[in-house]
């Protein structure tokens, strides 16, 4: 009897402890920004309504902090507690993952890391992207690699280079991976002999890759904006943009379905896009132009478009490294310097406007919004937190005593940020 009881305890407390394991991988699923597998989230906008820390020091309401092997400017990627970050280890190419209390999981690492050229860049730029089974990391040497998530055991690498040239940037690759229903798709911007190409995700065999030979100004053939996929007439597509054209790819095998040009009718030289297109429905907004233009173009038709889908452009404003987000219906657009607007997707007018701390500081990070707050992070290592409603107001600036360039992203209820040489996690209450 004795024995009977104790073994039915026994099943009570492992169902017991089953039971809270569950209710927390569940807490873990539920909120959205816990999961965070690629540089602007999973709905590439970088928008939640979790709230998140808005106040806070490098003393003070941080949970935890670690070092990191070498400078990096990438952002973590996040899948259901794990982080996983690119940096140099030893002199190579690597990345890094660790637990929710900071603890270091497992590190890879591949071939020599290439130093940047630009003083705010790095060998590892481009941010990790995660399924929740594998990473896949891009760098400046050229090396786009597989790894698993579960222990960092290395799946496959390939060098992107030997396949389409060496890297004849005029600065350092910038643009992140991201991946298709069975695929990881690059944007190789190298001038005229410029690809987006595609790889498979589990064993690397490249399976398609279209040439981006558009005749533009100088400068304007390069390119460090990130890829989009998402669902376009009934069909998976790749969103490129760079090289003076918008297109959009099947992204079972690369054919291009519909491309839009005009970007730079007055074909001014030293062009480059950097900043990101932000997709909001059937419009597209395009910043430009060294931060002096905001297109706004509609995703209809198919072939050649431009003639038919430019629907406004701004020549005042604009933003040349920060990508915009769209908040409650409305673009908003931090620029490089301190402005921020909120824009109609629909007309390009001025909704309504507000400003940062005035500094020759530029922001490099794109922000995030959490629960109508503005995170805008600028390159001397200073976090600004605004209020979007009903008014724009910051009511945070919080130093943290190192540059900052990796765009910040949500932990749960935390706050990741990377600095060059640490990785921050914001907010002493637990992230679930």
């Amino acid at each position: 009897m004795i024995v009977r009881m104790e073994l039915r305890a026994r099943r009570v407390l492992l169902l017991a402890l089953w039971a809270g394991a569950l209710c927390g991988a569940l807490a873990w699923g539920r909120d959205e920004n816990v999961r965070w597998p690629r540089w602007r989230g999973p709905n590439d906008n970088a928008v939640v309504d979790t709230p998140l820390p808005v106040s806070w020091s490098p003393t003070s309401n941080i949970a935890w902090r670690v070092s990191l092997p070498g400078v990096g400017a990438s952002t973590p990627a996040v899948w259901d507690g794990r982080i996983v970050l690119t940096a140099p280890i030893e002199g190579r190419d690597g990345v890094l993952s660790f637990d929710a209390d900071g603890r270091e999981l497992w590190r890879a690492t591949f071939g020599p890391a290439r130093p940047p050229k630009h003083r705010a860049a790095s060998s590892c730029n481009p941010s990790p992207v995660t399924d929740g089974r594998m990473v896949w990391v891009y760098y400046k040497s050229g090396t786009l690699a597989a790894v698993s998530l579960e222990d960092g055991r290395v799946r496959w690498i390939v060098n992107v280079e030997e396949t389409f040239g060496r890297d004849e940037l005029v600065w350092d690759v910038g643009t992140s991976p991201v991946l298709t229903s069975n695929a990881v798709v690059l944007s190789v911007m190298n001038g005229p002999k410029s690809y987006v190409a595609a790889w498979d995700r589990d064993g690397g065999r490249l399976l398609w890759s279209v040439p981006r030979a558009y005749p533009c100004a100088y400068e304007a053939d390069q390119g460090y904006t990130t890829p989009m996929v998402f669902e376009w007439t009934g069909r998976e597509v790749v969103l490129v943009w760079n090289a003076e054209h918008v297109t959009l790819h099947d992204a079972r095998d690369g054919t291009v379905l519909w491309d839009c040009g005009g970007l730079n009718p007055e074909r001014r030289s030293n062009w480059p896009p950097v900043a990101s297109p932000l997709r909001m429905g059937q419009r597209l907004i395009v910043p430009y132009g060294r931060g002096t233009r905001l297109f706004g173009l509609e995703l209809g038709g198919a072939g050649d478009v431009t003639a038919t889908a430019h629907r406004w452009v701004r020549t005042d404003i604009g933003s040349y490294v920060p990508t915009p987000l769209a908040w409650r219906g409305q673009v908003v657009l931090l620029r490089d310097r301190h402005e921020v607007y909120g824009v109609d997707p629909d007309d390009g007018r001025t909704l309504w406007s507000g400003l940062l701390e005035r500094d020759r500081t530029p922001f490099y990070a794109s922000p995030l919004i959490a629960a109508d707050r503005l995170y805008a992070v600028r390159e001397d290592g200073v976090v600004f937190v605004a209020e979007l409603r009903p008014r724009f107001q910051v009511i945070s600036r919080i130093p943290m005593g190192e540059p900052i360039r990796a765009s910040p992203a949500p932990y749960g209820r935390r706050l990741l940020l990377r600095g060059e040489r640490t990785l921050w996690c914001v907010g002493a209450q637990p992230a679930r």
